[in-house]
């Protein structure tokens, strides 16, 4: 059993299918703050990601004694290096998959698992996606369909349901692009003897 320092759908539901025991429990951390911070001391993409998985993590583990806790996080880069990060307001929404439109950005996801306030293990990855051109009502239409749950979601979108309609190519690990180095966790776990092996 491992506890996720999120409340993630995505991460939740791979988790689960992949046969990993886990309970949810979110970090509610200042990530905005944290990002910005890292920003000013020009940290890259790879680096903040694997900041905010730390942190998440090592926080839900100082009140957990024993137990492992993953923390998560991904970021998009956009071709001019800006990162993006989750739109949470359908505007912003609306901005992301804009700006986004007809370009090829990069997707980082990162992961640490803590244990007694300290980190113990991490992995990160990346992926690169290249957009179509989306018209207006596309965009309008995509948004309607997808509600809320976007909005949680760097990039806006979820490649494990519509959001395979925004993209004409895509390199990388899916679970990567959905949130998690999920390939490299199970390895870890298998050598921990958390999962058969």
């Amino acid at each position: 059993m491992i506890v996720l320092a999120s409340q993630s759908a995505a991460r939740r539901a791979m988790l689960a299918a992949a046969g990993v025991a886990h309970e949810a429990m979110p970090a509610h951390v200042d990530e905005d703050g944290v990002t910005a911070a890292l920003i000013a001391e020009q940290a890259g993409a790879e680096k903040i990601a694997d900041a905010l998985a730390e942190l998440k993590a090592v926080k839900i583990s100082r009140s957990l004694p024993g137990m492992l806790v993953l923390g998560a996080d991904s970021i998009a880069v956009t071709a001019d290096g800006e990162l993006l990060a989750k739109p949470e307001t359908r505007p912003r929404a609306e901005a992301q998959l804009r700006q986004l439109s007809g370009t090829t950005h990069r997707l980082i996801s990162a992961a640490v698992v803590a244990q007694d306030g300290r980190a113990i293990w991490r992995a990160g990855g990346a992926a690169r996606l290249t957009m179509r051109n989306l018209s207006e009502s596309f965009i309008g239409q995509y948004l309607d369909a997808e509600g809320e749950a976007v909005l949680g979601c760097v990039g806006c979108y979820r490649i494990e349901g519509l959001g395979a309609q925004l993209f004409t190519r895509i390199d990388g690990d899916q679970f990567v692009i959905r949130g998690l180095p999920l390939l490299a966790l199970l390895e870890w776990l298998r050598t921990r003897g958390e999962l058969p092996s």
